[in-house]
């Protein structure tokens, strides 16, 4: 077989024994495939084949397979451990542009969860970057000076000795092979326990009150939905109703009186204005959103 053109594959690479097995797949197929978005393999594979080496077409002879995957392993059953286990290869464009995205993600998750507590105000993602960039510094110049430099903060000095277990929530930056999402809240943990700036967990109680014969109405799709937000792309837009309870992290009650639906939880603060957004040009009026509460929440 001759030589793939490397424009359009994406190499997943295994060492195994003393040998480096790779497999030929399709670009941004096998990180939807260990998300689960995808599940049929023949999507992902561009060839059913496990190689030596990709790019000159070398593929890997059976007794290579055998010495370093067990004897009677399937073909099939090497391809799947390949690639759930073996290192993607992505091009230098394509390694920062991914950065980049899981970078904002997870920014923005932290700054929609981070209050300061003394003002119960979320901060921008520009200072939680800072903020984040600060411990990823002090992470790099070793965890001895990381504890030293706390002269920077001194409001927090007390704190970071009375609590050594805050060495276990270093932050040394974003990696592309971890969820946004884990990567966030790591990211919150080592916030909480080095302060660079005050931050704290927090979540606004609401109350949300909107007219019966609204609660029912289909919601409009955003036009950007296909193009943008991947949340969007998943669930198509439900009621009106739907929506509103899709921001509510957690429902303390719910209630109908007469034609008046109502529905008091706790929402994240970086969602708070969405919502409000939300309810305001949706129900044309006849919905309302009432903060009852802004607690600040001491678990991490």
């Amino acid at each position: 077989m001759s030589g793939i053109k490397l424009t359009n594959v994406s190499l997943v690479r295994l060492k195994k024994g003393k040998k480096r097995f790779e497999i030929a797949c399709y670009k941004n197929k096998v990180l939807e495939w260990r998300s689960g978005i995808e599940t049929d393999l023949d999507e992902v594979l561009q060839i059913p084949n496990v190689f030596l080496n990709v790019s000159k077409g070398q593929t890997a002879p059976a007794a290579d397979l055998a010495k370093s995957f067990g004897k009677d392993k399937p073909v099939n059953d090497i391809i799947l451990e390949i690639l759930k286990k073996g290192e993607l290869q992505v091009g230098e464009k394509e390694r920062a542009a991914q950065m980049d995205r899981v970078h904002n993600e997870v920014i923005s998750i932290v700054a929609s969860k981070l209050v300061d507590p003394r003002t119960k105000r979320v901060y921008t993602t520009g200072m939680i970057d800072k903020a984040l960039d600060m411990l990823s510094q002090q992470a790099h110049q070793g965890d001895k000076s990381a504890v030293g430099s706390g002269a920077g903060t001194p409001a927090t000095g007390e704190d970071a000795e009375a609590k050594p277990k805050a060495k276990e929530h270093n932050w040394t930056g974003v990696v592309t092979t971890k969820s946004a999402k884990s990567q966030a809240l790591e990211a919150m943990k080592a916030l909480i326990a080095h302060q660079p700036i005050p931050v704290a967990r927090a979540r606004m109680r609401l109350r949300i009150t909107c007219t019966t014969n609204v609660l029912k109405q289909a919601v409009k799709a955003p036009a950007a939905a296909k193009g943008g937000d991947a949340n969007e792309e998943h669930k198509a837009p439900g009621t009106v109703k739907d929506k509103i309870l899709s921001y509510v992290e957690q429902v303390e009650q719910q209630d109908v009186m007469g034609s008046e639906w109502e529905v008091v939880g706790f929402v994240e603060p970086g969602a708070f204005k969405g919502l409000s957004d939300f309810v305001g040009n949706e129900t044309k009026g006849q919905g309302r959103v009432e903060v009852l509460d802004m607690a600040v929440t001491h678990e991490d």
